[in-house]
């Protein structure tokens, strides 16, 4: 009994075995490389396939999709010769998957080994304070040189990302100085050009201020002129008319009597305050003959009047 057991066993491990060799199902995105006697035969994607037990072999299996890989972290040395940590991830894509089972034995390994390398040496033709201005720079000559060189191997690199970058302790100090110093720097600038541009908004207030002081001062002269002109038009309007009226009194009947009475009496109301107020007098030769004097003031009168 126990015989038969063990023959139906073997027979169910055999049938089980026949079977998952002569049925493959293959996942979506997913390719196998089957091999007949040891030779490629035929790439099987997605679905499901009948392969010949013993004849057909599932030699490789490859994955469609995008990979990350990630890349361990180097020492890089700049072209101003600091050493740097870099690493990164990069991502690829099989795109043929012959070529990537019997192009290279392990293409992950490769592409790794080679993107370290290339990118030991871009990082080497830049200096320390422009590595991290430059990463995207960096990103894209490492894509280009992997996917080159991984063409032949049925491998597509998509892109790759610097994920870090780590001076020493001692260069991070000195950076670390170098940026406080330049912020500093630019607080100066900062404030000067804040303090010059105060010192122009005063410079032009004040100047402002004595443009309009000036036309004020200017017009206030102005209207004094205007007004003191016109006080002397009507001083001189007001002498016209005087003379005018007294021109008419002495033209009429008994003018020229009372002019001589007023002239007597000025010339006698003068010649007395001069003799009060001056030490020193000096008498007229005539001065007795009062009417000659009041005569030659008429004959003036007249003369003036006549013209």
């Amino acid at each position: 009994m126990s015989e038969n057991l063990i023959v139906v066993a073997v027979i169910a491990v055999a049938i089980i075995w026949f079977f998952k060799r002569l049925i493959v199902v293959v996942p979506q995105q997913e390719a196998r490389i089957v091999e007949k006697l040891g030779k490629y035969n035929k790439t099987i994607n997605a679905g499901l396939h009948i392969l010949v037990p013993f004849l057909d072999r599932v030699s490789y299996r490859h994955t469609l999709k995008e990979q990350s890989v990630d890349i361990p972290e180097q020492l890089c040395i700049t072209r101003d010769n600091v050493q740097v940590g870099v690493d990164g991830v990069l991502y690829l894509q099989v795109l043929d998957a012959e070529r990537a089972s019997y192009g290279i034995g392990d293409y992950q390994m490769a592409i790794i080994q080679l993107a370290q390398t290339t990118l030991r040496s871009e990082v080497g033709k830049i200096d320390l304070d422009k590595t991290f201005e430059e990463r995207a720079n960096i990103n894209f000559s490492v894509v280009s040189e992997l996917d080159k060189a991984s063409d032949p191997w049925g491998v597509k690199v998509l892109r790759y990302e610097i994920k870090n970058i780590n001076p020493p302790r001692d260069v991070l100090e000195a950076m670390e100085k170098q940026m406080r110093a330049e912020r500093e720097k630019r607080a100066v600038i900062l404030n000067s050009e804040a303090d010059r541009d105060s010192n122009i908004n005063m410079a032009e207030g004040e100047k402002q201020k004595v443009i309009k002081e000036s036309e004020a001062t200017k017009q206030r002269q102005i209207n004094e002129a205007e007004g003191e002109a016109q006080a002397i038009l009507v001083v001189a309007n007001a002498t016209a008319e005087g003379i005018t009226a007294i021109a008419g009194s002495i033209q009429a009947e008994g003018g020229d009597q009372a002019v001589q009475l007023r002239v007597a009496e000025q010339y006698i109301g003068e010649f007395g305050n001069l003799a009060k107020e001056a030490n020193t007098l000096i008498i007229p030769s005539n001065l007795s003959d009062v009417s000659s004097i009041i005569a030659s003031a008429m004959t003036v009168i007249k003369h003036n009047d006549g013209k």
